[in-house]
């Protein structure tokens, strides 16, 4: 994403311009605490904030996004910048990665600015990891900044949490998000789009939005065919699984959809009206009738929320997933 697509990402001013405030009044916090939801922007943010503390441009102009240090920090090559993330197939920042940090931090800025660090998903902290950090918090560097982006901050420890100042970064209005995507990303079936994957504009711009409506229409039809028994619970999750060895595949985006149309399920058996998820123009269930089993439903949704979370573990997708579906048929 370009930083002119960004800087017109009118949710993330306040924010901007909050930070803004506190570094034109050198009172940044030692350490910050981004909190947004998927595809908002909060890595971004916190690079926008790397880029202010670091340009060499004049005060006025900073990030200029244009200067060699402005291009360090985007390329994570900025001798004072430091970003810790998640290492190839492990799920948690470890120990290692946060002394490596502390460590680093505790080094004399190289160009004698501040030093900064960026660690994103803050939240996949391990507890030895957290700890790690503490020392850094209690006492930290001069001119050094911390930022850490998570959504889910309820999982890092409160030692850390009550040492960080929180930003908080709400979701756009779904016009503004229309709006940008248009501009941005291109014209295109957005509003469809976001009906699937929520008001996530800038996770939106990442997809095909093709792909997108297509992964939905073929999920909601293999649901009709299962309860309509045109179709098979173990054939339709492996289908639904199958991905190549070096590829995620789109089991995330068919659970989304699953998970979309259950919860159309509980709230039209439940008589709370329609949900916000639009399926008028694709191939989808037909309305379920009032005497549904709503509490087997929500166990069937935290059984499916729970497969979603469980995906990056070593886990027999298909298995796991061919019992959600046979539970369905009986639900």
């Amino acid at each position: 994403m370009t930083p002119e697509a960004l800087a017109a990402a009118s949710w993330l001013a306040p924010a901007r311009e909050q930070l803004r405030s506190a570094v034109g009044q050198d009172r940044i916090a030692h350490a910050i605490l981004i909190q947004d939801s998927p595809g908002t922007g909060g890595p971004d943010l916190a690079l926008w904030l790397a880029r202010l503390l670091l340009c060499v441009a004049p005060e006025e102009e900073r990030p200029c996004g244009r200067c060699a240090a402005c291009s360090a920090v985007t390329e994570e090559r900025h001798p004072d910048f430091t970003r810790v993330g998640l290492i190839e197939e492990h799920k948690q920042i470890r120990v290692e990665q946060s002394r490596e940090l502390a460590a680093d931090l505790a080094l004399a800025s190289h160009q004698g600015g501040y030093k900064v660090a960026l660690i994103d998903p803050a939240d996949a902290l391990n507890w030895n990891a957290a700890n790690a950090l503490l020392k850094t918090l209690e006492e930290p560097p001069p001119r050094t900044v911390l930022i850490l982006v998570a959504q889910q901050p309820s999982r890092l420890p409160a030692t850390i949490l009550s040492r960080c100042q929180r930003v908080r970064i709400r979701a756009p209005e779904r016009d503004a998000a229309l709006e940008w995507l248009n501009r941005h990303a291109g014209e295109g079936p957005w509003a469809a789009v976001l009906d699937v994957i929520g008001n996530a504009p800038l996770a939106a711009a990442d997809l095909n939005p093709g792909e997108v409506l297509k992964v939905r229409d073929e999920t909601l039809a293999g649901l009709t065919d299962l309860l309509a028994r045109r179709a098979d619970a173990a054939q339709l999750a492996e289908a639904w699984s199958r991905r190549r060895k070096d590829e995620e595949g789109d089991l995330p985006l068919r659970l989304t959809c699953f998970e979309n149309w259950l919860t159309e399920r509980i709230r039209e058996s439940l008589g709370a009206g329609t949900y916000s998820v639009e399926m008028r123009d694709g191939t989808h269930p037909n309305r379920p009738d009032r005497e549904s089993n709503v509490p087997r439903l929500f166990d069937l949704l935290d059984q499916l929320r729970g497969l979603r979370a469980a995906l990056a573990g070593p886990l027999n997708r298909a298995l796991v997933l061919e019992s959600l579906l046979r539970s369905l048929c009986v639900s």
